[in-house]
């Protein structure tokens, strides 16, 4: 009977330990499961986060890609090219562009990305050009597929109007900040029988694109500031003068929300002749009058753009 009891003792004992041996063995068959998945999702975590950073820096490179493919056109311009359809030559550049970045980051990042140009596109500023990709990007159990929309500056680079309608190696030239028109844009304007157009000779204009501060434009006839934006070469908002990409196509204006800025005589001629706005002079070609008659370096404008920039 004793040793019964003994035995019944010993097996419940044997029993307890054995059940907390399989409960321990349990616990840390979870416990190690359980930081098997931390750590697999920690892992996961950092790679969604460093493919995140990834598409965001190529993003960004859009905007650059962008601007470098707009000028890439401005300079073609400035060698005597035409350009015909600036936004489907800007669009090609672009996309040769992307595919090196895109074959560029395989190697860097091991990640395979395909991109396509949908669109480039004056902005509703006329100070940036709208681009439009699609992209999509796959890497591990990572992927990205949308269009991306990025706008580019078109500030500091050079101005293609005055190039792109005169053409290179016709007598305009550019040193500086400035494009001196020597005798080419007076005969421009003779061989489209604008009166007096001998005003124009050795007239000039900002070679870079730069965005005027003096907003409201009505201030120009403030003190020294018209004169100060004369001497910085400020280009302004225009609803009238065209965009970057028709600057590019050699158009004076355009449907689209543009850019205006002051061809400025220096000849003394005559004091009535055609509005020294380069959108006038380059298109419309209607007649202003010197705000100084005295002065062979003064402006000559029409009524609407003395009112404008508040020189009445």
């Amino acid at each position: 009977m004793y040793n019964s009891k003994i035995d019944n003792k010993g097996n419940i004992i044997t029993g307890t330990t054995a059940i907390l041996i399989i409960a321990v063995i349990l616990i840390v068959i979870f416990a190690v499961n359980s930081l098997n998945y931390i750590e697999s999702e920690n892992t996961k975590t950092i790679e969604g986060e460093n493919f995140k950073n990834i598409i965001d820096d190529y993003d960004r490179n859009i905007e650059v890609l962008g601007r470098e493919s707009i000028d890439s056109m401005t300079k073609k311009v400035y060698d005597g090219h035409i350009i015909l359809n600036s936004r489907k030559e800007v669009k090609k550049a672009l996309e040769k562009e992307l595919n090196k970045k895109n074959e560029e980051y395989k190697k860097k990042y091991d990640i395979d990305i395909e991109s396509e140009v949908l669109s480039v596109e004056s902005s509703s500023s006329p100070w940036k050009v709208e681009f439009k990709v699609h992209i999509i990007a796959n890497k591990g159990d990572n992927s990205f597929n949308k269009i991306l929309v990025r706008n580019s500056s078109i500030e500091g680079l050079k101005d293609p109007l005055p190039y792109s309608i005169l053409h290179a190696f016709s007598g305009i030239g550019y040193e500086g900040d400035t494009i001196y028109y020597i005798k080419r844009l007076y005969a421009y304007l003779f061989f489209h029988n604008v009166d007096a157009s001998e005003t124009y000779f050795s007239a000039t204009s900002p070679l870079y694109i730069k965005k005027c501060p003096y907003d409201p434009y009505i201030h120009h006839g403030d003190g020294n500031t018209l004169d100060n934006c004369l001497k910085n070469g400020y280009f302004h908002e225009s609803s009238d003068g065209s965009c970057y990409l028709c600057r590019l196509e050699r158009k004076g204006v355009c449907p689209h929300y543009g850019l205006e800025t002051f061809i400025h005589p220096h000849f003394p001629g005559q004091n009535d002749t055609v509005s020294c706005v380069d959108h006038v002079v380059f298109h419309d070609r209607y007649n202003g009058k010197r705000l100084n008659p005295l002065n062979p370096n003064s402006l000559i404008l029409d009524d609407a753009h003395k009112k404008k920039y508040g020189l009445m």
